[in-house]
């Protein structure tokens, strides 16, 4: 059974969901643009039988406050530390797993790099740490926003954050849309799209970091996605040679219409690769 918490962190009401028995495995599982943990409503008990899964949502998105930008930094720095806050609050902490999608990338990275020994294994999603995984979707916000970020370049960007462009990245790339709940649709702030530049910067360290530690890599990626190309998957493979790749016949938001492949995939590969 999913049960939802709210914690104190920094001074902010941060949201989560967990199930699962505490002494099993620990996994956590870390969202993206344009959702919240609710993208994770129908994997969480598919996992909670043998898993301790928690999933936040981070400030701005679903039920965790949104702080004013005027006076918070949407900074994926900052996001990381109320992450890292928030699992420290709830006493999830020490080896786990990482289930990393879009935003849970550059988010779960960070919390590699301040806990390294916390990592036991991981799940990419539709994660990009190559610079052959930026769609043309990205060309406003790489060449343009990232450059020089005002109201022109901003403008654009905009449209982004309306219904129909929103809906679009949950539907564009899956094969049956109706299977795709409406309910998840969100705003983001252009804050992140801005501060996404930092993320680009850390590729080069990130890769090194899987060169070098060859972490326990279970690899989802939704061949379709609007915003990381199939090659940005595949990429991975160049520094993580053992790690096992999934192609899905899916978008950005996999586990909307294909949860039981990533479901039974996830409990084989820990019990092949991890238990």
């Amino acid at each position: 059974m999913t049960t939802h918490h709210t914690a104190k962190v920094e001074g902010l009401d941060v949201f989560y969901r967990q199930a699962g028995d505490q002494s099993h495995p620990k996994l956590l599982l870390l969202g993206g643009f344009p959702a919240s943990s609710h993208q994770f409503r129908n994997l969480i008990p598919a996992l909670a039988d043998r898993f301790h899964v928690l999933s936040p949502d981070y400030p701005g998105f679903g039920n965790t406050e949104m702080p004013d930008p005027a006076a918070w930094d949407y900074t994926f720095d900052h996001l990381a530390e109320i992450v890292d806050g928030l699992l420290a609050t709830a006493g999830f902490t020490g080896p786990m797993g990482i289930y990393m999608q879009d935003y849970g990338g550059p988010i779960g990275n960070r919390l590699i790099h301040q806990h390294p020994d916390w990592l036991q294994w991981q799940v990419i999603q539709n994660s990009n740490s190559y610079e052959e995984g930026f769609t043309d979707t990205w060309d406003g916000i790489r060449h343009k926003l990232w450059i020089t970020r005002n109201a022109e370049t901003e403008a654009p960007l905009e449209a982004f954050l309306q219904h129909d462009a929103v809906k679009a990245i949950y539907t564009t790339g899956h094969p049956d849309p109706s299977k795709i709940s409406p309910d998840n649709w969100n705003r983001v702030q252009l804050d992140l799209f801005y501060d996404y530049r930092t993320n680009a910067a850390l590729y080069p360290e990130w890769q090194e970091r899987l060169r070098t530690h060859q972490p326990r890599t279970l690899i989802f990626w939704g061949q379709g996605d609007i915003f990381f190309t199939p090659e940005g998957g595949e990429a991975y493979l160049r520094d993580l040679p053992h790690a096992t790749m999934v192609r899905l016949n899916s978008g950005h938001f996999a586990v909307e219409d294909c949860l039981d492949d990533i479901a039974s995939g996830i409990k084989d590969f820990y019990d092949t690769n991890v238990k």
